[in-house]
């Protein structure tokens, strides 16, 4: 198992902090995209700053760019990385696509597959031609011509960001790895079934996916009050990220056995009762879903991640002054990272046949 870091990157001192977090063993960053910056101009930044960590996208946000045009910014940043993008894409949802990007929200699996295919088609440097439900390449009837690009072949895992049955079913059938949310490791069968299911129709096997899962990560002798903090941010996420009729992260939950919970926060929060929402959270989704404690607490914790097959842990570390990420961070992370060392050293030994060392 290994650690990566969740980042924004607005500027040079967010680029040094990436930097020392290479030189302390960060295997990858992940930067994200919303409405604000999006995530491959930030990799580029840092691959002109950093040698070795692997630059994430968490995620590209499918629809907001033609498949073309994704496949040109990664192949960009690939190239000029020395092969250490990861490609996380996902679909976001209704209200970010409809009413950021002005764009339809349809057909998300469709979406997912098509652009998948397109990418891929793109950077074997295959002539575009392609005709899918949502994808029309070259458009019919028109003057446009199938092109290949301008660009060598050029090699990009893709991750995707999946919460649903069905698109972790496609996940494990096309993708080179996973990015998780909502993730209890207790529960890990509510979404590793579904992407093994899916593997097993391309002919693979779990193992050969990555799987990253994000975990914010504090070392602290109050666990019941950094887990109450961290449930109360989930309230947000049940109660305002998706609408009313379709919400992936609650439907996540309550494949875990946290339906009622959710259905009581998401009523809350559309109530208006936001802080009664925020006490609604269950202190557990806090605690399962996070790094939380004294080191020997997230020390088991973490065995709980190795055992059920996570190879990457996206660490959200404790911001400083100004929401800067900044010593103290640095610190959480060493310790994180000797820790992952001790439980994977632990984990080899148990795996080891008798009488090896």
């Amino acid at each position: 198992m290994q650690v990566g870091i969740s980042a924004t990157v607005a500027g040079p001192g967010d680029a040094a902090f990436v930097a020392d977090a290479e030189r302390l063993g960060a295997a990858s960053v992940w930067v994200p995209e919303v409405w604000g910056q999006d995530a491959l101009t930030p990799l580029a930044y840092l691959a002109a700053r950093t040698t070795t960590i692997r630059l994430g996208s968490a995620i590209a946000v499918l629809g907001a760019r033609t498949p073309a045009m994704l496949a040109m910014s990664a192949m960009s940043v690939q190239r000029l990385s020395g092969g250490r993008l990861l490609l996380g894409v996902g679909t976001s949802g209704p209200q970010v696509m409809e009413g950021w990007h002005g764009v339809r929200f349809r057909a998300p699996l469709a979406v997912t597959r098509e652009t998948i295919e397109i990418v891929r088609a793109v950077a074997r440097g295959d002539r575009l031609s392609y005709a899918g439900q949502v994808y029309r390449l070259p458009l019919p009837d028109g003057p446009g011509r199938a092109l290949r690009s301008m660009l060598p072949p050029t090699p990009l895992p893709i991750l995707v960001a999946a919460l649903g049955p069905r698109n972790l079913e496609l996940t494990g059938e096309l993708a080179d790895g996973w990015i998780g949310n909502a993730f209890l490791p207790e529960q890990a069968p509510a979404f590793l079934d579904h992407l093994r299911a899916g593997a097993a129709r391309a002919g693979r096997a779990l193992a050969d996916l990555e799987l990253v899962i994000p975990v914010a990560v504090e070392f602290t002798d109050d666990v019941e009050e950094a887990a109450r903090r961290h449930a109360r941010g989930y309230a947000f996420t049940i109660g305002a990220m998706g609408s009313a009729r379709q919400n992936f992260y609650n439907a996540a939950f309550a494949r875990q056995g946290f339906g009622d919970d959710v259905a009581a926060v998401a009523d809350l929060w559309r109530a208006g009762r936001r802080d009664e929402a925020a006490d609604r959270v269950p202190l557990e989704l806090g605690l399962k879903t996070n790094l939380l404690g004294p080191p020997a607490a997230v020390r088991d914790r973490l065995r709980r991640y190795r055992d059920a097959g996570i190879t990457t842990l996206q660490a959200k570390l404790p911001a400083g002054p100004g929401a800067r990420l900044d010593t103290p961070a640095l610190d959480t992370l060493a310790q994180l990272i000797e820790l992952v060392g001790e439980v994977g050293r632990e984990g080899a030994q148990r795996r080891a046949p008798a009488g090896e060392p």
